[in-house]
């Protein structure tokens, strides 16, 4: 083995020969993606596709010169190449800078030009303010204005005088009568249309004030209304960038509603926040962020006639039709669905390390298997799916079971709750020095189940039923023997106060019965019931704990075949004590003796505790061949009391 090389290589085919696909993906249901099988042909394809988009369409017609053979290819850029060449000279050639002589030269070019388009534009400036001016007063600045422009020609023409400029004001003339009323019309009108805006909008902002303060009322009267339903109401935190400073939570007008459970996780807790906002209905006037539409629902399943399982669930209280909720309902709904989702937490962590079932646990459905025949399912389904779902079809007793399982949930979360806190306070007695919590434990860790009770009282259901149905066969199968019989069979012996206080209470306290079935009316045969599945059988002679239905089987049958055998006896010393007869029980027979004749008794059970008994007798004249009596209860009419006394007349008489 130590020469045995192994290859780094990565394998490419199975241990059956076949090739191992190269996996792409594996999506959310659990498909498979594999790499895609590629033929010769796509990938040959694929290769010239490349050929034409790297060396272009032409690249063959370029090849014609036999450039494969010689293994030089041409290269398409060379035109592209000379291009850049190109264009790269004629950048440099026009981007060169100009010298200080180039510069200058360029300067007094321009100057001139710039200050004889300055003195134009000065000039029509001091034109225009001088025409401008008021015309009371002779202008002086404008034949001055002129006479510096005219300088040149005034030493030629000295004798020419410029008329003074003046200025004259113009007024429109007024309009016509008609025009006139139009223009008041308009005026008017104008006037009465912003009056009426004006109006309309003093009166929408009345309407606003108005609105806003029924709003700010009604917003108060539901907090009040929220307050006095004991919901925790707390002032919002300030927006994000706020300044925070004394007194800033007292000036808060918005509140955050906490409707969860004071001692649930943190992260329930977190979602059990609810906002008031200002709306006239009630629906939007209570804002749930973070509420979800899941409700937890409780099945139980059993065996029909057919042999397929019967699912019945607890029943989901749905509002009639156009009922509109108020602000307290709205909130009991959501605080159910958050302590649904609570409780469902704590039932996937105790499910998976549940010591007396086994459970299946899932993202939202656990299904526990309580006994043979019965399954226990808690899922989280959408609330409109839950409503839509009951059914007149369903088991009314199981149905009834899982509103009780629901509610019982319930009790135990509250009793877990009050646990916790009185471990967080110290007030436990269970919390007291002599028995403190070891470090590092967490308080989840040493808190008190809530699915156990649930399936000790189911495991402790189906086991009464099977023990009183076992007792219930074997009182008919003695009533058919012509044996008198009574059954007392009571499950549950606790009294009202005491099975309250088994959900509340922190100590396990299990569920306990008693059933007496009297054969004859005098033997008893007394057993005690605990849950969830002990059972202990109170004899004249010793206490007996039985684990097992064939162990309770075997000590009915051994019971009631010796009060049949006493009996037995008791009926042959009574009609045989004339003779001398001699009776007593040996083992699992009754034997009686007088002169003469030997009677064997001996009781066996067939189907559904069906009494046979077998009588054999002895007699001096013939005794290597016995006669043989046989009793069956499902065929004979007399009792077997009667019949063994028949058995006894015929020895006699013989």
């Amino acid at each position: 083995w130590k020469q045995t090389k192994v290859s780094l290589e990565r394998p490419h085919k199975n241990d059956n020969g076949e090739p191992i696909p190269v996996l792409y993906d594996i999506t959310s249901d659990g498909v498979l993606h594999y790499e895609p099988k590629e033929t010769p042909t796509e990938v040959l394809g694929q290769h010239l596709q490349r050929i034409f988009e790297e060396r272009g369409l032409d690249f063959f017609e370029r090849l014609k010169d036999g450039a494969l053979q010689t293994g030089v290819l041409p290269s398409v850029d060379n035109n592209k190449q000379e291009d850049e060449s190109k264009d790269a000279a004629s950048d440099d050639e026009s981007g060169n800078t100009m010298t200080k002589d180039e510069l200058y030269k360029l300067k007094m070019e321009v100057m001139p030009q710039l200050y004889i388009a300055l003195g134009e534009m000065t000039l029509a400036r001091d034109l225009l303010s001088s025409i401008l001016n008021s015309s009371n007063t002779s202008s002086t600045i404008l034949p001055s204005i002129l006479h510096s422009i005219t300088a040149p020609e005034a030493q030629q023409q000295q004798h020419v005088s410029l008329p003074p400029l003046s200025a004259t004001l113009v007024t429109k003339p007024p309009s016509i009568i008609s025009v006139r009323a139009f223009d008041a019309q308009l005026a008017i009108g104008g006037k009465d249309e912003a009056l009426r805006k004006a109006a309309g909008l003093f009166k929408s902002v009345a309407t606003r004030m108005e609105r806003g303060r029924l709003l700010n009322e009604k917003y108060w009267v539901d907090a009040l209304k929220i307050r006095r339903g004991n919901w925790g109401l707390v002032p919002a935190p300030l927006p994000p960038g706020s300044a925070p400073g004394k007194g800033t939570d007292k000036t808060a007008k918005d509140f955050v509603i906490s409707y969860g459970l004071e001692e649930s996780p943190r992260i329930f807790r977190r979602s059990a926040i609810a906002h008031m906002a200002h709306s006239d209905s009630e629906e939007e006037s209570l804002v749930l962020p973070l509420r979800s539409n899941i409700r937890l629902r409780v099945s139980i399943g059993s065996p029909d006639a057919t042999g397929n399982v019967k699912y019945s669930h607890n029943a989901l209280q749905v509002a009639p039709e156009g009922h509109k909720p108020t602000l307290d309902e709205r909130l009991r709904d959501a605080q159910r669905a958050v302590i649904e989702q609570e409780i469902f937490s704590i039932l996937v962590h105790e499910a998976g390390t549940f010591p007396t079932a086994s459970a299946r646990v899932s993202e939202r459905l656990v299904l526990v298997d309580v006994t043979q025949g019965m399954e226990l399912k808690f899922e989280l389904v959408d609330a409109g799916i839950f409503s839509l779902g009951t059914s007149a079809t369903q088991d009314p007793v199981n149905q009834a079971k899982s509103d009780l399982i629901y509610h019982y949930l319930l009790t135990l979360l509250l009793r877990r709750h009050a646990h916790i806190k009185a471990r967080r306070l110290g007030t436990n007695s269970s919390s007291n020095p002599g028995n403190p919590i070891p470090f590092g434990l967490d308080l989840s860790q040493v808190n008190l189940p809530i699915l156990q009770p649930v399936i000790d009282q189911l495991q402790y259901q189906v086991f009464c039923e099977r023990i009183q149905s076992q007792l219930v066969v074997v009182k008919i199968a003695l009533t058919a023997a012509g044996i008198p019989s009574t059954l007392r069979f009571d499950p549950v012996g606790e009294i009202g106060t005491e099975l309250i206080k088994i959900p509340v209470d922190t100590e396990a306290r299990p569920l306990s019965g008693v059933c007496t079935l009297r054969i004859d009316n005098r033997h008893n045969l007394r057993l005690t019931l605990v849950s969830p599945s002990a059972l202990t059988a109170h004899l004249s002679q010793a206490t007996i704990s039985i684990s097992s239905m064939p162990q309770l089987c075997e000590l009915l049958s051994d019971e009631v075949e010796r009060f049949f055998l006493e009996r037995i006896c008791e009926v042959g010393r009574r009609i045989c004590n004339d003779m001398g007869g001699i009776w007593f029980v040996d083992l699992n027979r009754c034997v009686g003796r007088w002169e003469g004749c030997v009677l064997n008794f001996e009781i066996t059970f067939g189907d559904k505790f069906k009494i046979i008994c077998i009588a054999t007798r002895l007699n001096r004249n013939d005794p290597r061949h016995p006669v043989v009596d046989t009793y069956d209860a499902s065929n004979s009419q007399k009792g077997l009391v009667e019949w063994v006394q028949h058995v006894l007349g015929n020895a006699l008489n013989e």
